[in-house]
């Protein structure tokens, strides 16, 4: 597999979405969870999905509950949460593993395109840093993801143009996505 678009992910309703389906659009691809220091995200994510939806911009929400647990409810109720707090409207997909034993395929694929750059300067940067490192002092060496709210874009032919940590300001991923609208 060389492409996102070989790819599926499996939607709350438990159908596959074909990757492939979005051929032509920009897509991010953004692990959620819903007690996280950076779930207010779903905010400008929102936002973006309201204004570049019609301009060929798709939103796959993966709820992943493998970093500090933060993701702890059904399918259902993560859906409702987000629904209630930020009345989203872009995809979202089963509650998955993105690291480790069990991770999407998708997401192998995504690291192997993109690794880990480093954090952007942010409140929570230095939290982040010291947690990681106290974990594996070498965490910054591996292309794993760190944390929740890591999004990955990819254009309209289905490269992976870039990987956006959750501490990168969402200003910046706006301007990034929609330079390739």
């Amino acid at each position: 597999m060389t492409s996102v678009y070989d790819f599926s992910v499996t939607r709350r309703d438990g159908s596959e979405l074909q990757l492939s389906s979005l051929r032509g659009k920009v897509i991010m691809i953004v692990n959620t969870a819903t007690g996280c220091g950076f779930t207010p995200q779903y905010e400008p994510l929102e936002k973006m999905y309201g204004k570049y939806h019609e301009k060929g911009l798709e939103i796959i929400d993966i709820p992943c509950n493998q970093f500090g647990g933060q993701a702890p409810g059904s399918d259902d109720e993560i859906h409702e949460f987000c629904q209630l707090h930020y009345n989203t409207t872009f995809p979202q997909m089963k509650k998955s593993l993105v690291n480790g034993e069990g991770e999407l395929p998708l997401y192998t694929f995504l690291k192997s395109e993109k690794g880990f750059a480093g954090f952007d300067e942010n409140k929570l940067t230095a939290i982040l840093d010291g947690m990681l490192s106290k974990a594996d002092p070498d965490y910054a060496k591996k292309p794993s993801i760190k944390w929740n709210f890591t999004k990955f874009i990819v254009d309209r032919e289905g490269i992976v143009r870039a990987r956006f940590e959750p501490t990168a300001d969402m200003a910046r991923v706006e301007k990034f996505v929609k330079g390739l609208l």
